[in-house]
């Protein structure tokens, strides 16, 4: 048979039947004019070839089972000695990796001593009726804010952990972080439904946290947000009221909570929110019963 059929009988290429001929292995006859014709039994050499290295055999290795086949054997003594060489070579191979595997199991135990295991919070939810400090900051609108001339009416102001961008994952220790996730849906869900809280009796809307004021901008350019965005970095505000914070790795950033501030000061608090997607419904409801003439 010619090298094309030989290569689709026996499921290989062309390229590696030329290379077991150069081993040796399995080599056809020349015919007169020069095309190469394999006996039938090369297609059981080959199939011995491939079943051979799929165990783990090299090439060369496999030479004492193709010869047995070549003399009508199924087995020789050489190819019994090749058979244990090869169990011996995979055993220190075994003994190896395992030696690897436990200095490795080692080595994690030392470092997880050394990190400290999950999250530190710190802070306390600020008590209805306080006023805000007398902090200004420019907003991603490029507008100034400040704090305790936030304008008449209520004011929401939803303050968050972190947001992701597509494509790039949290920072290293945000996973172990509490409602960490869940900020961008949240943000989308006030874009979504921002005319039906102000309806509901919110006269402005804001978002911080503590990313800076590019990424904090590219948020609100990409989700093309309806209310603007404070930035704090430094942490100042939790700094002048103690709002609760939440450290992992490297990073300190704000715990999620929502304000409702009213004449400057304090009306109602948000402390624990499990569930940021659906948290702005739940704002909707208590703004729209504390708009309620009748109650």
């Amino acid at each position: 048979m010619r090298v094309g059929e030989l290569a689709r009988r026996t499921g290989t290429t062309v390229r590696a039947l030329r290379y077991y001929e150069a081993a040796g292995l399995v080599v056809p006859r020349r015919l007169s004019n020069g095309y190469r014709e394999y006996e039938p039994i090369a297609e059981r050499q080959v199939a011995q070839i491939r079943e051979l290295m799929a165990l783990g055999l090299a090439v060369e290795e496999t030479r004492p089972f193709v010869e047995s086949i070549a003399d009508g054997d199924d087995v020789c003594a050489a190819a019994v000695a090749t058979f244990r060489s090869t169990v011996t070579s995979l055993q220190r191979r075994i003994g190896e990796l395992t030696a690897q595997r436990d200095a490795l199991d080692a080595r994690i135990d030392e470092a997880a001593r050394q990190v400290v295991s999950g999250p530190r919070t710190s802070g306390t939810v600020p008590a209805i009726g306080s006023a805000l400090p007398p902090l200004s900051f420019y907003a991603t609108d490029g507008q100034p804010v400040n704090l305790r001339a936030l304008g008449s009416g209520r004011t929401v102001i939803f303050v968050y952990p972190l947001t992701g961008r597509p494509g790039v994952d949290l920072p290293r220790g945000m996973l172990e972080v509490h409602g960490a996730r869940g900020s961008t849906d949240q943000a989308v869900w006030l874009r979504d439904h921002h005319a039906e809280l102000l309806a509901a009796g919110a006269a402005r809307v804001y978002g911080l946290s503590a990313q800076s004021t590019g990424y904090q901008r590219e948020l609100a350019h990409r989700l093309r947000l309806p209310y603007p965005l404070i930035p704090d970095p430094k942490l100042t505000l939790a700094a002048a009221m103690g709002l609760p914070t939440v450290a992992a790795a490297d990073l300190v950033l704000y715990e999620r909570l929502t304000l409702v501030i009213r004449d400057n000061l304090i009306e109602h608090v948000f402390p624990t929110i499990p569930d940021p997607a659906a948290h702005p419904l739940e704002l909707m409801r208590w703004l729209t019963r504390r708009n309620d003439p009748r109650k």
